[in-house]
């Protein structure tokens, strides 16, 4: 009996040494990621049906906070030793990360395996096009969208959907209610002041952000919409939506709270990502109908487009040839059909690769929720030419447009001041960081 059990025993180990053997024969790939909630869940699923979809890589997913966080860990660990082997990151972290000398292009490994491209949605690929090479991969892509109480519009006999800013501040009144005592009950327009959508109007008006091509021929030396424009357009935009008595200022910096309003049905109209459309979805449920429509533009003669938001996959260089090849087939499999199909519908980010909308997956969501082909018809309505430009300093520059904007809206500031105030910090940032980079 005691020979049967040390048998037993060593039979145990051995397998145990086997089985950490095979682990450690893995390569193990460390990849930060920035999303969180259902977006997150989503990345964790995409994750674990990788590691067990085959038994050569281990990807080991790491969650970092935003993107600046991520960005922030990796500019803190400079040169040396960098922590992870994939980076995901937002579209206006682009001119900086390609900057940082920190990544090996996806190009390098496209072009290795011979992947086509003409899988991914071309708009997006356009934006990490830099200098004739694909630098990331695109993978949690948007644009923003407004949203709308559908079902009440139909009670204020609301039939033309607004293309416009203007259009909606025309309507809001008929779909501001109040409640017995005078306030307001649900306010027609709820607004954000997000620095994505001062670079979304800025397209769309089809004039240019910064110099240089955008940025894209040359490296920006200046901003350029206080000479097109652009930017006193916007601010006197702001001025009308503040001065009005059917909007709300509700947040800066992001949208959470104008959705969370908009789903409570105290407000009719928010602007927000195309990321937020299966939350506000769910969270709404059958209270009331939620309608899409492409986000408005400032004037109506504007002939722009939109651009890309969200964030894309950055193969970091470590040297180790095996963890890149591993990266790469992760990366890959993140933005297969079905997979770009699945996180379509969980979230509402764009299903990037355009053979996701031929999965039965995609298919089924678009015939139950016919909302999501909205930002996908707004995507492929615009062009290429509207890509949206490359800065190092984007993420400050983002951050000054919401501080001048929020003086406009507070009446501290007027549009011409406003104008003034944001070239000069944008143009100083600009400087300064190219002195010492260029």
């Amino acid at each position: 009996m005691k020979k049967l059990v040390a048998m037993l025993l060593c039979l145990a180990m051995l397998l145990s040494l086997t089985a950490f053997a095979a682990a450690e024969e893995k390569t193990t790939v460390v990849f930060w990621y920035s999303l969180e909630g259902t977006n997150a869940e989503c990345i964790k699923q995409i994750v674990d049906d990788f590691n067990k979809s085959q038994d050569k890589i281990f990807v080991d997913a790491q969650y970092q906070g935003a993107y600046d966080d991520a960005i922030n860990k990796l500019k803190a660990a400079g040169m040396g030793q960098l922590p992870c082997d994939i980076v995901h990151s937002y579209e206006i972290g682009t001119r900086f990360i390609i900057d940082s000398g920190w990544i090996v292009p996806v190009q390098e490994y496209i072009d290795k395996d011979n992947w086509d491209t003409s899988a991914i949605e071309p708009n997006l690929l356009a934006y990490y096009t830099v200098d004739g090479k694909i630098n990331s991969m695109p993978f949690n892509c948007s644009t923003p969208l407004m949203y709308y109480n559908k079902t009440a519009f139909d009670e204020a006999g609301i039939t033309e959907i607004p293309t416009t800013v203007d259009g909606i501040l025309e309507i809001a009144d008929k779909l501001t209610v109040k409640n017995p005592d005078g306030s307001i009950k649900r306010y027609g327009f709820i607004f954000s002041n997000y620095g994505w959508f001062f670079e979304q109007w800025v397209g769309k008006m089809g004039r240019e952000y910064v110099n240089n091509g955008n940025g894209r021929t040359s490296y920006a030396t200046k901003v350029m919409f206080g000479e097109n424009g652009a930017a006193l357009d916007i601010f006197n935009m702001w001025k009308k939506i503040s001065e009005s008595k059917a909007t709300y200022y509700v947040e800066r910096g992001g949208t959470s709270a104008a959705r969370a309003a908009f789903v409570a049905g105290d407000a009719a109209i928010f602007l927000a990502s195309t990321a937020n459309l299966a939350g506000v979805l769910a969270n709404v449920g059958t209270n009331f109908e939620v309608g899409t429509a492409y986000f408005p533009y400032v004037n109506a003669d504007d002939k722009g487009g939109v651009s890309t938001g969200g964030g894309t996959l950055w193969m970091i260089k470590s040297g180790n040839e095996a963890k890149e090849a591993a990266a790469f087939e992760f990366i890959k499999f993140c933005v297969n059909p079905e997979n770009q199909a699945k996180w379509n519908a969980m979230t509402g980010y764009f299903p990037i690769n355009v053979h996701a909308q031929e999965t039965d997956t995609f298919k089924a969501n678009i015939e139950k929720y016919p909302q999501f082909q909205t930002a996908l018809d707004q995507l492929h309505d615009s062009a290429p030419e509207y890509v949206g430009s490359l800065l190092s300093v984007f993420p400050e520059v983002r951050q000054y447009v919401e501080d001048v904007t929020e003086k406009v809206c507070q009446g501290t500031l007027t549009p011409e001041a406003a104008v003034e105030e944001l070239v000069k910090l944008a143009n100083d940032a600009i400087e300064t960081y190219n002195l010492v980079n260029y």
